[in-house]
């Protein structure tokens, strides 16, 4: 059936002609307070990865995507604030989350929060690809001795995410109110956060903001791209504020803080002025973007990918507000040692001093 029809028919006609189901959440969204009104499906494609816009069509179709709690059509626009539900016939068994013994390393835990120091190399919670092994596995097996204690409830666990190979500090919440309210800080950009990164190049000023809103590359949708502010409907606006740390020749050590949140910020931000992170091979970091052609640098650079074999990020500092105390709360962050020898072997082959 196409979508006149479903657009010429009354409402109630539509739920008689559907008998009543069970159906399960498995996927949630929040609109963002300044996006513009786009269709629902065009909207959900830049939000997921690997589904298709008719496979959206098709779950509008038969009322499993929700609105506020409302089955909606996929020529739906969102409106700010909306909150998008997918709904399934079947439970998301294949992403419970049961207790792995995974070693974690834990530095602040009290009765509302934890916060780690992520391993690179570890998923932070469960999906496609990826269905055990990850962090919310490690604090399931922390937790599994607290019989009240579920980590399959969505209304605790992470409040945000950082990628598989970026290191660092992540925060989860062991309480409904402590999500709420730290989900609320992250919302508001109350939160601080600095990372670290090595990137490709001597990039030219010592400090910058970088400005430009991020959506999904149509050419390849494993990845994000800047778009010009207003271009694309689905571009989420993001700000990375930047300062070069340390300049090793033919690359730099950078600190950068977020003022947005957005999937791939910094790695996607970095790349748009020039200076792609050093092995991030979702963005082309992973090849010789700067530097000679002899044979002596390209083994030089083959060893430090060796050394550092992800995107060379690290989430070093992290600042929010207790939810309960009201406490502002800080954490610092070493590099971790793939960092730290990659960032000392470029000293060397520069003769930069320490």
């Amino acid at each position: 059936m196409n979508e006149e029809y479903f657009e010429e028919i009354e409402e109630d006609e539509i739920e008689s002609e559907q008998p009543e189901r069970e159906v399960y959440e498995h996927f949630r969204f929040v609109v963002d307070k300044g996006q513009t009104l786009v269709r629902i499906d065009k909207y959900l494609v830049n939000c997921m990865a690997g589904i298709s816009r008719n496979r959206i069509q098709e779950a509008a179709e038969i009322g499993n995507i929700r609105v506020n709690d409302k089955s909606v059509k996929s020529n739906y626009r969102i409106k700010p604030f909306d909150i998008i539900t997918i709904h399934l016939e079947y439970p998301p068994s294949e992403f419970e989350i049961y207790p792995q013994d995974i070693p974690i390393d834990i530095v602040y835990e009290d009765e509302d929060i934890i916060v780690v120091n992520k391993q690179p190399g570890l998923v932070v919670h469960p999906g496609f690809g990826n269905f055990d092994g990850t962090l919310l596995n490690a604090i399931a097996w922390h937790l599994k001795d607290i019989p009240e204690f579920d980590f399959n409830d969505s209304r605790i666990g992470l409040v945000h995410r950082i990628d598989k190979d970026t290191s660092g500090l992540i925060l989860l919440a062991k309480t409904p109110h402590a999500k709420t309210h730290l989900g609320k800080q992250f919302f508001d950009k109350t939160t601080h956060r600095r990372y670290q990164a090595v990137v490709w190049g001597n990039v030219k000023q010592d400090e910058g903001t970088i400005i430009g809103a991020l959506a999904r590359n149509p050419q390849d949708r494993m990845q994000f791209m800047v778009f010009p502010e207003g271009e694309n409907p689905l571009a989420k606006h993001a700000v990375t504020h930047y300062k070069v740390l340390e300049r090793l020749g033919y690359t730099s050590l950078v600190e950068c803080r977020l003022e947005t949140g957005r999937t791939h910020q910094i790695r996607v931000h970095m790349k748009h002025i020039g200076h792609t992170l050093f092995n991030d091979e979702r963005y082309g970091g992973h090849i010789i973007l700067k530097g000679n052609t002899t044979a002596m640098y390209k083994a030089f650079v083959k060893n430090c990918f060796y050394l550092c074999p992800r995107q060379a990020l690290h989430a070093k500092e992290l600042g929010f507000v207790h939810p309960r105390t009201g406490e502002y709360m800080f954490f610092d962050s070493e590099l971790p040692q793939d960092m730290l020898e990659l960032i000392d072997k470029w000293r060397k082959y520069n003769n930069v001093p320490m």
